[in-house]
């Protein structure tokens, strides 16, 4: 399928022992929890925090001890995809998973901008107000756009980043997302797609929807998941209004001319990849292999589509802390 057949959204699913025959875990885990259960939406219910600051009310969980892992979410997700990354990881870091701002929970401020360098600098003020000086960094999707924008002006803030499929310079937003973009030109986006695929969730699942372009598990998103992540982006024309804006908020380019400040960045970087993604480009962990400075390499999974972390959190964690200890 080629990346600007977003529309049709073909592209089959692959059987979950299909995947990790291709990237196996090894022989033991390396994250702190190996018995973890995948946080549920009523523990989320339980554990959702609120931080009120000049952007708006900031949604987050909350999680562990220890020094402080940021995990930045996707699009259109929210701090539900890492409901099985926290609970692997609360043993050896504090995990902190905000909403950003015009997705998921959070209430944005009036009149206030939800483009990723805004969203960078709602970043920045909700760690200082929880007094964190640095985190490591953990990104999804248009979330790794937010985390090279928070690198680059905050690099003393940044221990370490760990990338999944995302945005980079040369291919953000990517080819495929301009029918979502003309759509939310339009004031359209959310009633044409979002709408039907929270009221029908096997056509969120099909090949049509979010399920058939950007997982690789049958039967994912689940019920609970399209849930989450779609019903407060559709509760009123306001938070429609919203969606659509963060939708624009990602052309032109947020991340034109940042390689250079990329490159000076001496931060350990850790690349993880789903081959199968038909969004993002298939060269862009090469990109960002080659213009991070510290660079420990990129782990390629052959059958994993866009929200990988979301289906397979014990390889993120896994990776997130061999990066740690490197």
């Amino acid at each position: 399928m080629k990346r600007r057949q977003f529309l049709r959204m073909a592209g089959g699913t692959t059987a979950a022992a299909v995947m990790m025959a291709v990237v196996k875990v090894g022989s033991g885990p390396a994250f702190g929890n190996n018995l973890a259960k995948d946080y549920t939406a009523n523990d989320y219910g339980h554990k959702r925090q609120y931080m009120q600051s000049k952007f708006g009310r900031i949604a987050y969980l909350d999680e562990g001890r220890g020094d402080t892992v940021l995990l930045l979410h996707g699009f259109p997700l929210n701090n539900f995809q890492w409901r099985g990354v926290i609970p692997r990881l609360t043993g050896l870091r504090r995990c902190l998973a905000p909403d950003f701002m015009g997705l998921g929970y959070t209430e944005v401020a009036q009149g206030q901008s939800v483009a990723p360098l805004d969203q960078a600098e709602m970043l920045a003020d909700f760690l200082d107000q929880l007094s964190i000086a640095s985190v490591d960094l953990i990104a999804n999707d248009s979330g790794g756009a937010v985390a090279q924008i928070f690198a680059v002006k905050y690099p003393d803030r940044v221990r370490s980043i760990l990338f999944t499929n995302c945005d980079v310079e040369p291919d953000s937003p990517p080819p495929a997302l301009e029918p979502v973009i003309e759509m939310a030109r339009d004031g359209t986006y959310p009633d044409k797609w979002l709408v039907p695929w929270l009221n029908d969730k096997e056509l969120a699942r099909s090949k049509d929807g979010l399920g058939g372009l950007c997982y690789s598990k049958p039967g994912q998103p689940t019920d609970e998941a399209v849930d989450m992540y779609l019903s407060p982006l559709v509760r009123s024309a306001e938070r429609k209004a919203l969606t659509n804006a963060y939708t624009l908020g990602l052309t032109p380019n947020p991340l034109a001319g940042i390689e250079a400040e990329l490159r000076k960045l001496k931060m350990p970087v850790r690349i993880v990849w789903g081959m199968a993604d038909d969004i993002f480009a298939k060269e862009s962990p090469d990109y960002l292999d080659g213009i991070m400075p510290n660079s420990k390499g990129i782990r390629r999974l052959k059958t994993a589509k866009l929200f990988f972390p979301e289906e397979y959190p014990e390889i993120v964690a896994d990776e997130a802390v061999k990066l740690w200890r490197a």
